[in-house]
């Protein structure tokens, strides 16, 4: 039986908690047996008592020292540091309180704003070097690339919800699980686009349904569950049918009780649960079990997704033996692209490189969790601001209309002529990136050149570097003055060649270098399809705000305390786990748009 995770962590430091007091031990015996000095005990158990803690300061006051030399020897410093209690305690606490009181990324935003957009914060005494500079992303994600991994924080934190997948490996198997899967997105394919017809065409039947029936429906949750059951069938071949349960009621409205959701609901809201818990471990880095002791609270929800996805993966390994078909020889981790085949999905792609049930699981996991809930966000928030800009909707929509026309489905072509569809996606991946936050920690010394002709930084090896492009893309001296208004047209006016042009590195929603996101060209046709499909038939977006429940709502003190202009202008509670979301749904209504004929 496993030993709950934090007895393990408790454990796992219990020798060098140990150590100084038996050393303390040993050399009183030392001194006692041969050189016939007696310490009194008055002396020596204190000695004993305090002997970790000051072992534990030395070391730490070492570090700090040989860091800061080791930065003078480069001509260089140490980012500014913040102040903070013994431990980083306090930073710990404002951190998880921010999660369940402030805006997504408010806190280091108004540090940024007080010591820089590079920083430094002690915590559990480690360094942790946070920063929302373009020139230093850069240098993370692009060009010394090899001086920066994961790290083993981020498999500690998730690796009970992503594996060994692709967005938690490094190395060699972070080089093999990127090529078995990069094949799988490099061309567009006739049957992705017939997959998005089919679920964009069912999303909007049951919103038509739920209108018709005079409430208003969540879009956030049935834009998850259109994504959830064209992702499943994209990746697995087998459709969840999430939508096909029905759309949930406003909070108000009395439902009588009824039987257990199906396991795909199910399967679906333990992702959301796994990826929450996930998330609440990020400031507590590798001391995540001192705050779940007795129980892993992420083994729950993974019981119930390894329930949903064992049987289907089982199933499609069975099947791959059975057909006889041999897949590649990746001896030595050496794997080559192959061709996929049109309608192939990701799980029988892969099983031409592995069977194993563990490294499908993971990689499929991966997948699903980038493919559902940043599509998902990105589409809530493009509704969510199309409430609130009824000119931009109508422009959007004669572009559709005058492209596309009311009726037929949308192609590839049809997007490259659509620019303002385009700019709406992009001017809401910027002020609402789905991933606002990321990590990285160094495997050598990294020095970060200057951005203000001062000295330039030094981040010593193993330092774990935290980054949020959500910080950055507000940034007003990147993007202007106005960087906090959602406006499309910046990405076509001469703000595009101003800001974005000559420094493409301040845009990243889907990261960059070789880690750059492989569904970003999906997740562009994904998203575009929808919107095309729900605008050819819906006219008017509103907000409901009577069906917004409670924990939704934005509380009076966002608009008292908005030092950044963050918070002020928002109508609904802005949150997030791995990705944005709204607390408690995007509750909206729509107005069915008349019949257009077709023109010849």
């Amino acid at each position: 039986m496993a030993l709950p995770p934090g007895v393990l962590y408790l454990s796992n430091l219990l020798p060098g908690v140990l150590a100084p007091p038996i050393g303390a031990y040993f050399v009183k015996w030392l001194l006692d047996t041969y050189l016939n000095i007696h310490a009194p005990r008055w002396v020596f158990a204190p000695l004993c008592l305090l002997s970790f803690p000051l072992v534990l300061t030395c070391r730490v006051q070492y570090k700090m020292w040989a860091d800061r030399r080791a930065a003078a020897a480069h001509g260089a410093v140490l980012p500014p540091a913040l102040p903070s209690s013994i431990g980083g305690l306090d930073l710990i606490r404002a951190a998880r309180r921010g999660m369940a009181d402030s805006y997504p990324g408010e806190n280091v935003a108004k540090l940024a704003k007080k010591y820089g957009h590079t920083f430094s914060m002690r915590v559990f005494f480690q360094d942790r070097f946070f920063t929302a500079e373009p020139e230093y992303l850069k240098i993370i994600l692009a060009t010394q690339f090899n001086s920066f991994e994961k790290g083993e924080d981020t498999r500690v934190i998730f690796g009970a919800l992503l594996g060994s997948g692709v967005f938690g490996s490094d190395g060699e198997l972070w080089k093999f699980h990127r090529a078995m899967t990069r094949p799988f997105f490099k061309r567009d394919r006739i049957s992705d686009f017939e997959l998005f017809d089919r679920h964009s065409l069912d999303a909007i039947g049951h919103i038509k349904k739920r209108l018709n029936e005079g409430h208003p429906f969540d879009f956030q949750d049935m834009v998850s569950r259109f994504a959830m059951d064209a992702s499943g069938e994209f990746l697995l071949g087998h459709n969840a049918h999430t939508l096909a349960a029905g759309l949930p009621y406003p909070f108000s409205v009395p439902l009588p009780a009824t039987s257990a959701p199906p396991v795909s609901t199910r399967f679906a809201a333990a992702l959301n649960r796994a990826q929450l818990v996930s998330a609440q471990r990020g400031p507590l880095g590798a001391a995540w079990p001192l705050f779940e002791f007795w129980s892993d609270k992420v083994q729950e929800p993974m019981g119930v997704i390894r329930a949903f996805l064992d049987p289907i993966l089982a199933e499609a390994v069975a099947k791959r033996r059975a057909s006889g078909v041999k897949g590649m020889d990746v001896t030595g981790g050496a794997v080559h692209d192959r061709e996929v085949l049109e309608g192939e999905t990701l799980v029988e792609h892969l099983l031409n490189y592995t069977e194993d049930q563990t490294i499908l699981r993971d990689e499929i996991l991966n997948i699903s969790v980038a493919g559902r809930d940043t599509t998902a966000s990105l589409l809530t928030f493009v509704i969510y601001m199309l409430t609130d800009h009824p000119a931009v909707l109508a422009k959007l929509r004669a572009e559709i209309l005058a492209t596309v026309g009311s009726a037929r489905a949308p192609t590839p072509a049809d997007f490259r002529e659509m620019k303002y569809l385009r700019a709406v996606l992009n001017e809401t991946l910027r002020l609402y990136s789905p991933v606002p936050f990321n990590m990285r920690s160094t495997t050598t010394p990294v020095i970060l050149p200057s951005t203000t002709g001062g000295k330039p930084f030094y981040l010593p090896a193993n330092s774990k570097v935290p980054f949020s492009v959500l910080v950055m893309h507000r940034r007003t001296d990147l993007w202007g003055p106005d960087a906090l208004q959602w406006d499309p047209e910046r990405f076509i006016d001469e703000r595009l060649h101003k800001y974005l042009t000559p420094n493409p590195f301040i845009f990243l929603p889907f990261n960059a270098g070789p880690r750059i996101c492989l569904g970003q060209q999906f997740a562009y046709h994904e998203a575009s399809f929808f919107l095309v499909r729900l605008l050819q038939h819906f006219s008017n977006i509103s907000l409901a705000p009577e069906a917004q429940p409670p924990a939704s709502r934005v509380p009076a003190s966002w608009a008292q305390d908005d030092e950044l202009g963050w918070k002020s202008g928002e109508r609904l509670r802005v949150k997030t786990h791995l990705t944005l979301f709204i607390e408690g749904g995007l509750w909206v209504t729509m107005d069915e748009a008349p019949l257009e004929k077709e023109a010849n």
